[in-house]
């Protein structure tokens, strides 16, 4: 039987194979972040970016992260957030899900595990940025960095083939900071 491709396989059979694991804080992920800005400015030209920031906890010096760099992409309102996605598929992003307004690939995962760098991008629309808000917030309040980075450590073997219940465990607490350093850094962005 041949094995499935990558593209092929669904979400719940890419967390399996690619579980959740975290490490402690890397310098280099912001030399791979570097990596990441550079080529979607470069393949992305022809769209109107508004702005790349590298978001998640591989954001954040000094707390353990999955070695995945995640990056967020802003694109103009005005633009069809499709076509960008379309231009990273071709250069070698799965994507890992569409709804209205937001998408997110991955690059990074081949048959044999995972790249030596992995990133997931996430496409959405100028604004739809609560992510930097909550990395300026942790950045910048040491306490509740390390506060989440005890939450993820609790979560990780619980829910290492389960990326959504993973997410959705985290939910409370993100929310919690994000809407604290949105009022404490009203119109950053």
């Amino acid at each position: 039987m041949m094995e499935k491709e990558l593209s092929e396989l669904s979400l719940e059979e890419l967390w399996e194979r690619f579980p959740i694991f975290l490490v402690a804080h890397k310098d280099q992920w912001n030399v791979f972040y570097d990596e990441m800005e550079a080529f979607l400015k470069n393949v992305l030209s022809a769209y109107p970016i508004e702005r790349i920031s590298h978001i998640g906890s591989t954001a954040i010096s000094g707390i353990w992260a999955k070695d995945i760099v995640d990056v967020l992409v802003e694109v103009s309102k005005c633009s069809d957030i499709q076509e960008p996605a379309r231009v990273m598929e071709q250069n070698g992003f799965i994507c890992m899900s569409a709804q209205t307004g937001r998408i997110s690939l991955n690059r990074g995962y081949t048959k044999d595990g995972f790249a030596d760098k992995v990133y997931h991008v996430h496409l959405r629309y100028s604004g739809d940025n609560d992510e930097l808000y909550f990395r300026d917030y942790l950045k910048e309040h040491r306490k509740t960095a390390k506060e989440y980075e005890m939450l993820k450590l609790q979560l990780w073997k619980q829910f290492a083939h389960n990326r959504d219940a993973y997410t959705n465990a985290k939910t409370g607490f993100v929310r919690k900071w994000t809407s604290e350093a949105k009022r404490l850094y009203a119109g950053r962005y």
